[in-house]
C-alpha cells in the first residue's frame, strides 16, 4: 500500500488498541502504544531512504529484506525497545510489543495483497510474492480509516467501538476482493480462447475500480498481450514484442538494468536506434497508463557499445525523452 494508507492504518490500530484495558486506562501507555503502531506501520518503508543513494538501489531493495519475516521481528524489537528507553522502562512489554508487532505484520500483509508484492519469505526464498487482490492505493481502505479517525478525534466516538467495527468491515472487504479476483479470473479464462488452448499464461491485475481489471497475457514466444477486463468485457489494447538483440544481453550487466530485472519478472526490452547510438529500453508491462509503460529501465550506448548513461524509475514519455536528451547531448 502507499505511505499515506500505512500512516492512517497506524492511527487506526492505535484506536483499536483501546480494546485492551491496560492501554485504554492509562494515557501514558496509550500514547506509547500510538507511537508504536504508527512507527510499526511505517517502519518497513524506511528502505525508501535508499533513494538518496540511487534509484537502482531503491528499486532493487524496496519491499525486499525490510518486509521479510525476520525484519518483522526486528522492527518490532527495535521499536518496542526504543519506546521502553524513551519511557524509562515504565511500559508493559507484552501490550506494547504486541501492538507494534501487529502494526508491522499488517503493513507487510497488505503489501502482499497488491501487484508490487514483497520478498516476505526471505531468507527461505527470494521470490517476489504479489497476490493481486488490491490496488496499490485502495480508496475504500484509506477513506474508511479517515472517517473512523475523524469520528474519534472530532465527534468523540469511543475508539473501542469504532475501530473493531472498522476492521471487521475491512476484513470482509478484503475477503470480498479476494473472491472477486477468483470469479473474475474464471471469467477471463472463459472469455479468451488462448486459455483453453494452453497457449499463454495469464495475470489479472486490480485497479481502483472493482469491475475494471488489467489483463496480462504472457505468450509462449515471450511476447505479451496487454488488455482490460471491464464489466465482463475483455478488450486487448496492445501486443508487446520483446527484442532479441545483442544490445539487450549486454544491457543486463548495467546496475540500473540489473536492479530492474531483479525486481520484476514482467520486463520486456526494446532496442531503438539513434544517430548517436542505441537505446535499450526495458518496460514492466504490468503497468500501462495512457498507452505508456512508465516503469522503465534504460541503457544508452554509443555505436561502439560504450555506455553513455542509464537510469531506472517511473517516467512518463515526456520525462523519459528529457532524460534521453540530458544523457546524450
Amino acid at each position: 500500500m502507499d505511505s499515506g494508507t500505512h500512516l492512517v492504518m497506524g492511527l487506526g490500530l492505535a484506536g483499536l488498541a483501546c480494546v485492551d484495558p491496560v492501554i485504554a486506562s492509562n494515557q501514558t501507555i496509550f500514547f506509547a502504544a500510538m507511537l508504536g503502531t504508527i512507527a510499526g506501520s511505517l517502519a518497513p518503508d524506511l528502505d525508501s531512504l535508499l533513494r538518496l543513494k540511487s534509484n537502482a538501489a531503491y528499486i532493487r531493495n524496496h519491499r525486499g529484506l525490510s518486509h521479510s519475516f525476520p525484519a518483522v521481528l526486528l522492527w518490532t524489537l527495535l521499536i518496542t525497545g526504543a519506546l521502553q528507553v524513551g519511557f524509562r522502562g515504565s511500559l508493559p512489554w507484552l501490550q506494547i510489543g504486541g501492538w507494534v508487532l501487529l502494526a508491522v505484520a499488517l503493513h507487510v500483509f497488505t503489501d502482499l495483497l497488491n501487484t508490487y508484492g514483497t520478498q516476505a519469505l526471505w531468507p527461505f526464498s527470494k521470490r517476489w510474492i504479489a497476490w493481486n487482490i488490491l490496488p496499490i492505493f485502495d480508496p475504500v481502505i484509506f477513506t474508511t480509516h479517515m472517517l473512523a479517525i475523524l469520528l474519534w478525534a472530532l465527534a468523540g466516538a469511543q475508539p473501542a467501538v469504532v475501530f473493531p467495527i472498522l476492521y471487521l468491515f475491512l476484513t470482509i472487504y478484503c475477503l470480498w476482493r479476494s473472491w472477486l479476483h477468483r470469479t473474475t479470473w474464471d471469467q477471463l479464462l472463459r472469455l479468451d480462447k488462448g486459455a483453453a488452448e494452453g497457449a499463454a499464461h495469464y495475470h489479472l491485475i486490480p485497479t481502483i475500480s472493482t469491475y475494471d481489471w488489467h489483463v496480462l497475457k504472457e505468450m509462449n514466444d515471450g511476447s505479451y498481450h496487454v488488455g482490460s477486463l471491464k464489466h465482463g468485457r475483455l478488450t486487448w489494447l496492445d501486443h508487446v514484442h520483446c527484442a532479441d538483440h545483442p544490445a539487450v544481453e549486454q544491457s543486463k550487466t548495467d546496475p540500473s538494468i540489473a536492479a530492474f530485472l531483479y525486481f520484476t519478472s514482467f520486463a520486456c526490452a526494446q532496442v531503438i536506434e539513434h544517430s548517436w547510438g542505441v537505446e535499450v529500453r526495458w518496460s514492466d508491462v504490468r503497468y500501462r497508463h495512457r498507452k505508456q509503460y512508465p516503469f522503465v529501465a534504460v541503457l544508452l550506448m554509443d555505436h561502439k557499445s560504450h555506455t553513455l548513461g542509464s537510469f531506472v524509475g517511473w517516467l512518463s514519455d515526456d520525462r523519459l525523452q528529457k532524460r534521453l536528451r540530458m544523457n546524450t547531448y
